[in-house]
């Protein structure tokens, strides 16, 4: 679980509250006509722009945004290197057996691929290729986010017209032009609130959890070609951890010492 991702929304929403309690009531900011108009059209407009399948499968990739559950990288690094002893002292062949126990499906791919003795550059360009229609996955989901986010604040202006078409028409009562100049404004105020704390936040971190999918799923390309083309295991795992930041590299580097030293 993202706590982040809920603790933002959460807090953001309190704030919003809060700084409405502060000089007014919440239930002057409730109006169920401007909901209406703003999650409706935002939908609406959503349906129009993509296929109800993409908007579909755009449900379970939001999940991403509210869980913590990617691969580590140094895990990762750890796990081809233990492919690359296996390939070293005992062959390419022996990698069938040890890619029965290995969870994650690209990786598994990969390590089969070199056991069926399929030419490197073939390898590279069917992961690679399968690399690249994961990250334009990756992208469909998070730009119907993107367009949520969009949309949301044209819906929020949309009804503020609808409100003060409403209120010219009966602009011979002056005493009600302030009241219903209020409620108009209230649908921009849904728009935007939807937008920057909902929408485009999770759009963000859409993008990050693909960007951090992505980095790994390289990082395993590399490994896979790089046992594939017999090189030491050593070599394998300095050439992986350029990969990593200096400081998550330095993390992993001092996690093996310490199990070397206990």
């Amino acid at each position: 679980m993202d706590l982040a991702t809920i603790l933002g929304i959460v807090v953001g929403i309190a704030f919003v509250i809060g700084g409405i309690m502060i000089d007014g009531s919440v239930l002057t900011f409730y109006n169920l006509p401007s909901i209406v108009i703003v999650i409706g059209g935002t939908i609406a407009g959503t349906l129009v722009a993509y296929p109800l399948n993409k908007v579909k499968d755009s449900l379970v990739i939001v999940k991403k945004a509210f869980t913590t559950k990617s691969l580590n990288p140094t895990e990762v690094i750890d796990n081809i290197i233990e492919i690359a002893n296996i390939a070293r002292r005992e062959g390419l062949l022996a990698l069938e057996e040890a890619a029965e126990n290995i969870n994650d499906e690209f990786l598994q791919k990969g390590v089969m691929l070199i056991v069926d003795g399929t030419d490197p550059e073939l390898v590279r360009n069917i992961l690679e290729t399968e690399l690249s229609f994961i990250e334009e996955r990756h992208g469909e989901g998070r730009s119907i986010f993107d367009t949520l986010g969009s949309l949301a604040p044209a819906f929020g202006m949309v009804g503020t017209l609808i409100g003060l078409i409403n209120m010219l028409k009966t602009l011979e009562d002056p005493s009600t032009v302030g009241p219903k100049m209020s409620v108009a404004l209230i649908t921009t105020f849904y728009g935007a609130v939807l937008a920057n704390l909902i929408f485009i936040p999770i759009a963000a971190k859409l993008k990050i959890r693909s960007r951090e999918e992505i980095l790994i799923k390289e990082l395993m390309v590399e490994g896979l070609l790089s046992i594939q083309a017999g090189e030491n295991p050593r070599i394998i795992e300095v050439k992986l951890k350029s990969f990593l930041p200096p400081k998550q590299r330095k993390t992993s580097e001092d996690d093996q010492r310490e199990g070397v030293e206990a």
